[in-house]
């Protein structure tokens, strides 16, 4: 679409273009992730069919639907980037951030900012998933208490990145992924497991927390969980660590 949508889904303004691009993504990505994705990811994906399929851009009403009823979280449409505290805040609250235009055809390997593709096949199936959207939801309390703290928000958001963003995890002792940032991305998705550029380290919460990162390129270190279930403990941990500073 060559304009951005506005604040509410006009699902009506999704042009066939729209439609062949979505189904081009999704097609690709449902194949690459079958195979390397972590199950939890995977049960959530099948769990949203057919809303969430190649067939058709999905409706977020739809979405929404499905999410309340299951862990109370939904939507909510915004332009693009929001100022941190923002982000926050709406994860604190339940509430997953999205845009509604969709990337073209020229751009199907490339964004500067996450289209709707990014944001809702990425993202949005766990938060079917009870661990992964607790973590999120005290993800962003933590940044809604220090949101005044320079330091934390930058761990915090380190802390986003290598988990909600480009996480991975390790299940019968094969690597899987489950951030949005590689399950959106076929380059991503390949880059992982093809590049010998990639490192993939025990998730170390310190180690995390002073890792950089730059948005624009492309990922090559990934810190590896066990499970969900290890993602609450990293944020006992923090918020206890926190509490006594």
């Amino acid at each position: 679409m060559t304009a951005k949508l506005p604040l509410d889904q006009d699902y009506a303004a999704y042009t066939p273009a729209d439609y062949a691009v979505w189904k081009k993504l999704a097609d690709r990505q449902m194949k690459a992730l079958r195979e390397v994705a972590c199950q939890e990811y995977l049960d959530c994906l099948d769990a949203l069919h057919p809303i969430l399929s190649p067939n058709h851009p999905p409706r977020f009403s739809d979405l929404n639907g499905r999410l309340l009823p299951a862990q109370g979280w939904s939507i909510k449409v915004v332009p693009g980037f929001l100022p941190v505290d923002e982000f926050f805040s709406l994860l604190a609250n339940r509430r997953f951030c999205s845009s509604t235009w969709l990337r073209s055809e020229e751009q199907l390997d490339y964004l500067e900012e996450p289209d709707m593709f990014h944001d809702i096949f990425g993202h949005i199936p766990l938060y079917l998933n009870h661990e992964y959207g607790e973590f999120a939801r005290r993800l962003g309390e933590l940044g809604v208490r220090f949101k005044d703290d320079e330091e934390k928000v930058t761990q915090l958001q380190r802390l986003y990145w290598f988990t909600i963003e480009f996480g991975v995890m390790r299940q019968n002792g094969e690597v899987k992924v489950y951030g949005a940032g590689i399950c959106s991305s076929y380059g991503e998705t390949r880059h992982v497991f093809d590049s010998p550029k990639v490192e993939v380290v025990p998730f170390v919460l310190d180690e995390v927390l002073a890792q950089e990162f730059i948005i624009t390129e492309v990922q090559n270190k990934y810190f590896a969980i066990q499970d969900f279930n290890e993602l609450w403990k990293v944020v006992d941990e923090l918020e206890a660590r926190w509490e006594m500073e």
